[in-house]
């Protein structure tokens, strides 16, 4: 089932002269325990044909993978205690900022990881530069999702990890589908993004980011964790 479009956003967009439609496709809410591959085949394998993309967000695949904790269940540390007050939040998301988002950064990332990145941010924020905490900390840290109201439940009081190795789950969800359709396994937000998987090569894998630059499934009450990027 096709879904519509991030409130704003259209689904059409022309990159380097090409242009693109992003076809949302709705699901029911995925659950700890469910099975990726027959979320794909019942939502995604009549949809996606030859030369179309089809794009997975990292959350999905992390909770079909038992990655995702509810907040009561997640004790954290001091240190995360101390470390979450210096993250600078977002209106799209908590990111580490909060003591259980942290714990699970120590957790993913190891401790001596997160105080170096931590270090060096407060150091290079002083001097007018941001984002060295994530360029440090990695992809596992900036996978983090924690909760948010506009989440849907029970995901509004969770913490999910990023997914364990995207590149073989890519690879693998693309057996499933027809000849000539690609898979990327996407995290994507209001902020930007990153392909943390796919079966595309590097110059289409910067081209699908920059297709999907402004967001157009959104992160909240859409209900669209999968869609289809097709050439038009």
């Amino acid at each position: 089932m096709t879904g519509v479009a991030n409130e704003g956003k259209s689904l059409d967009v022309e990159i380097d002269g090409t242009s693109y439609r992003r076809i949302p496709i709705r699901t029911r809410v995925v659950m700890p325990g469910d099975d990726l591959d027959a979320i794909i085949r019942e939502y995604a394998l009549e949809n996606a044909v030859a030369g179309d993309t089809l794009f997975v967000t990292e959350k999905i695949v992390a909770i079909t993978q038992g990655r995702s904790y509810a907040v009561s269940d997640i004790q954290p540390r001091k240190l995360a205690l101390f470390l979450s007050r210096y993250v600078t939040r977002t209106p799209y998301g908590i990111g580490l900022g909060m003591p259980e988002t942290m714990e699970m950064a120590l957790r993913e990332c190891g401790t001596p990881r997160i105080l170096f990145a931590a270090a060096v941010s407060a150091v290079t924020k002083a001097f007018g530069r941001s984002g060295d905490f994530y360029r440090i900390a990695g992809d596992r840290a900036r996978a983090i999702d924690g909760p948010t109201s506009g989440t849907i439940p029970p995901y509004n009081s969770a913490v999910v990890l990023g997914p364990e190795r995207p590149r073989e789950v890519a690879q693998h969800l693309k057996t499933l589908l027809a000849p000539g359709v690609e898979v990327a396994v996407v995290d994507i937000n209001d902020l930007g993004g990153n392909i943390l998987g796919s079966t595309l090569s590097k110059s289409d894998e910067k081209t699908l980011l920059s297709v999907l630059r402004d967001n157009p499934l959104g992160q909240g009450h859409q209900s669209t964790p999968l869609g289809i990027v097709r050439a038009v």
